[in-house]
């Protein structure tokens, strides 16, 4: 008999669709381009904040959360893959995914705060670098963005088969943290108050940084030392 049971907790829950949020408007005002790119640099230090927390999360927070718990070895995704695994949470193939999402958002966010667009708007830790070094990131930056594309649109569509074919809703259980379950686990459990104010702080912490307001404002320009026309 099925039961439900508690799996993400709210953290994870808030962790995800704001990170959905801010990566799509973070993709439409880089397209968009011109005024637009003050917001695409808030919602790139916004990201940065996010994935700090869900890192220290991964570790502090509650039982289906934890990295310990979900990413495992080839044993264990090669047993998903004959169909031999049985659990809840993040299956070991998806596993693969959620840390491949975080890589590839951490290299892109972290390219982008030393990027420039050669017009009008320098990333947040443009002065820690040379032109040169930040014209050749920002190129990094615009690749990588193909990629987080690649592994977005491998989400959707991973979502979209376990909907149709395998008739399971995933996207339920992160709006509830709630699932029903066909066989026996426990309950979610950790991740209190505690573990939660540590993680957001050092999410915002990290955020604070990634807006550059620990980098010295660069020196003022030399006086002049034209003489007047008279």
């Amino acid at each position: 008999m099925a039961r439900t049971i508690k799996l993400w907790d709210l953290p994870t829950r808030v962790f995800h669709w704001s990170l959905v949020i801010c990566v799509a408007c973070a993709f439409a005002t880089g397209w968009i381009g011109g005024n637009a790119m003050p917001w695409h640099g808030r919602f790139g230090i916004t990201i940065c904040g996010l994935l700090a927390f869900r890192i220290v999360w991964g570790f502090a927070g509650s039982t289906y959360a934890r990295f310990l718990q979900f990413v495992r070895g080839p044993g264990a995704i090669l047993a998903y893959l004959r169909g031999e695994w049985r659990g809840v949470g993040h299956n070991p193939l998806g596993a693969l995914s959620v840390l491949g999402m975080l890589a590839v958002l951490g290299f892109q966010v972290g390219t982008g705060l030393f990027a420039n667009d050669d017009i009008a708007f320098n990333g947040p830790l443009y002065n820690l670098v040379t032109k040169e070094l930040s014209d050749r990131v920002a190129g990094l930056h615009r690749l990588d963005s193909w990629l987080v594309l690649l592994l977005v649109t491998l989400h959707l569509s991973a979502i979209m088969f376990y909907a149709h074919v395998k008739k399971d809703n995933l996207i339920r259980p992160m709006l509830t943290g709630r699932r029903d379950c066909e066989f026996e686990v426990p309950d979610a459990k950790g991740g209190g108050m505690a573990a939660f104010l540590v993680a957001a702080a050092v999410g915002v912490l990290v955020a604070y940084a990634a807006s550059g307001a620990f980098v010295p404002p660069p020196p003022p320009p030399p006086p002049s030392t034209e003489q007047p026309a008279f």
